[in-house]
């Protein structure tokens, strides 16, 4: 009896840690990358974009980063930072080519690092920008060049590149966002979760509870 309650007890907690492991750990997998955020601007209009990144080159610390530039921008300036020195790099068009930014310190691979600039977009820019990033580290360094194939998902790759969508001027040409539309989107994005979401994390929660509730059953039974 006694073996049978200790094996019970066993499989109840190795289950337990094992499903907080796997949550744990997709996120984790799935943030292993050098990130652009926003990743959609408008053709003919301006943004800032941030590259960052939360981990190094086989856990050794992140040096620089070099973003280099894809061609349909009008204009890039890096954002001054006292984190990080900037080196920039122009083409023979006199337009920014490639910007490194090496860190003062070099950043620990449990620690987030982010690094930006403003740039502005021509009116025929591609609907798509990639922008081709050199992490270099203490020991080692990572390429994040890779892009998808027609068909290709993004996520199957083991060094993708940030990619930036762009979606088409509006049709004034100014390329600008109407503050309205903007703004009643944004709202409805907030006041409106997402459904499939929550009815996953709903039936997530529900299968668990309900697998504890056996457990202790099968437990209480064999005791």
């Amino acid at each position: 009896m006694r073996s049978t309650t200790t094996r019970t007890r066993r499989n109840l907690t190795v289950g337990l840690i094992g499903g907080a492991v796997l949550a744990l750990a997709i996120p984790a997998m799935a943030s292993a990358h050098v990130s652009v955020s926003p990743d959609e601007l408008v053709a003919g209009d301006h943004g800032v974009l941030t590259f960052s990144f939360a981990h190094g080159c086989d856990n050794s610390p992140t040096t620089s980063l070099k973003v280099t530039m894809p061609e349909g921008l009008a204009s890039v300036a890096p954002t001054m930072d006292s984190d990080w020195t900037i080196d920039i790099e122009k083409g023979d068009d006199g337009l920014v080519s490639a910007v490194t930014y090496t860190a003062v310190a070099p950043v620990p691979t449990d620690l987030r690092g982010a690094v930006s600039m403003s740039v502005g977009l021509d009116e025929d820019t591609p609907e798509t920008l990639a922008f081709p990033v050199i992490q270099t580290c203490v020991d080692g360094s990572t390429e994040w060049t890779q892009l998808a194939e027609d068909g290709e998902d993004p996520h199957s790759l083991d060094a993708p590149a940030p990619v930036v969508s762009v979606a088409a001027a509006a049709a004034d040409g100014h390329g600008e966002h109407d503050s309205s539309t903007a703004s009643e989107t944004a709202a409805d994005e907030t006041d409106t979760p997402d459904a499939l979401g929550t009815a996953l994390g709903a039936g997530g929660l529900v299968a668990g509870i309900a697998a504890l509730v056996v457990s202790v059953l099968a437990y209480r039974r064999k005791v």
